[in-house]
């Protein structure tokens, strides 16, 4: 797949305090792309510095492999959807997707159909002639969109377009930015702290962290196996056990937590020694008796979630993570499986499902 868009060594100072530093990052052709990561991590600076409103203090911008640094916004064929949806309050919905085609100078006979097709694709003629105050958030959200759409950029760029909606609304429109995705087969570069939506939405997820990449991939390869602790704790609930690594004679790897051996299953370049952190999902465990389970615990509390229950195991003395004897564990438990406050139980998974962590 040819790339869309490139940066390299693409970084913004101010006043001396690095908001991103140097950045070298692939976005190919019609690729969903998200940049999630915490506030301050990078991600928005990055976001603007592609479209253009931020200036970088060093690297280069290349789209179709033309570099396009220092290029005006308006020159980089680029649309982009903002948060606040930055409708016009005066104009009707038909008018406020015309702006931007009669800003480039459309022909007239060109215009109407261009809006008329925007408006189609976000399922919103019949509101053609409203006021934005007659819309409702979900609606207006639609209209930003069609207005991006309506100039069929190449590169979409979407800065936390959702952020504003309820949760029900917001799963919604999700579902209706991935399918507008397909339809335009556009570069989409989206921009979230929302991990759901990240996992939802991306072919490939770009974790961003104290102004750098923290690791690029695929959904299931990020939530899967992590690189690092942080894009552990970051992308998914974790259980996170901290200890030292011993290796046994015979190669095999294991995690020493307070008084237990935890087995390590195969992965490449597994430490001989050291400090180490072992990442379990909670839906790779399971609950079993206490002499049954690698680790062993009483439950604290349990959390009811509609389409199964979470256990939430409280590690005894000494079979905790690191030095905490009171740390938790979490287990998904199926619908059929009704565990009690204060049951002693035990804990397993698949060890080839948990991913060691080196710190």
């Amino acid at each position: 797949m040819s790339t869309k868009l490139e940066t390299i060594g693409l970084a913004k100072t101010y006043r001396e305090t690095p908001a991103l530093l140097p950045t070298d990052l692939r976005v190919a052709a019609g690729e969903f792309l998200t940049l999630l990561g915490p506030s301050g991590s990078g991600k928005t600076t990055l976001l603007q510095m592609i479209s253009g409103l931020v200036e970088p203090s060093a690297g280069q911008l290349l789209i179709d492999g033309r570099d396009a640094t220092h290029d005006a916004p308006g020159k980089r064929g680029i649309g982009m959807v903002f948060q606040s949806y930055a409708l016009f309050p005066h104009m009707t919905v038909w008018d406020n997707v015309a702006y931007g085609l009669r800003m480039r100078k459309l022909p007239r006979a060109e215009l109407a159909p261009a809006v008329d097709a925007a408006l189609a694709m976000v399922k919103m003629q019949s509101f053609a002639q409203r006021l934005p105050s007659e819309l409702s958030g979900g609606q207006q959200q639609r209209i930003a969109l069609a207005r991006c759409f309506a100039f069929r950029p190449s590169v979409i760029l979407l800065d936390e377009p959702l952020g504003a909606l309820d949760k029900k609304l917001r799963e919604h429109m999700q579902m209706e930015i991935r399918r507008l995705h397909q339809e335009l087969g556009a570069t989409f570069i989206y921009v979230t702290h929302d991990q759901d939506e990240a996992l939802t939405l991306s072919d490939r997820i770009c974790l961003m962290n104290q102004a750098r990449i923290e690791q690029i991939g695929t959904p299931a390869q990020l939530y899967d196996r992590p690189a690092t602790r942080f894009a552990a704790d970051f992308l998914g609930h974790s259980n996170l056990l901290d200890g030292v690594v011993e290796r046994a004679a015979d190669g095999r790897v294991a995690l020493r937590v307070g008084n237990r051996l935890v087995p390590v299953g195969p992965g490449p370049e597994l430490p001989a020694a050291g400090e180490a952190s072992l990442l379990v999902r909670p839906e790779a465990a399971r609950l079993t008796s206490p002499e049954d389970g690698t680790l062993a615990g009483t439950i604290r509390e349990v959390v009811f979630l509609g389409a199964d229950t979470r256990a939430i195991v409280s590690l005894g003395q000494g079979e905790g993570a690191g030095h905490d004897d009171g740390a938790d564990f979490t287990v998904r438990c199926p619908r059929d499986l009704t565990p009690r406050v204060g049951q002693r139980v035990g804990l397993a998974w698949d060890h080839s499902r948990a991913t060691l962590l080196t710190r």
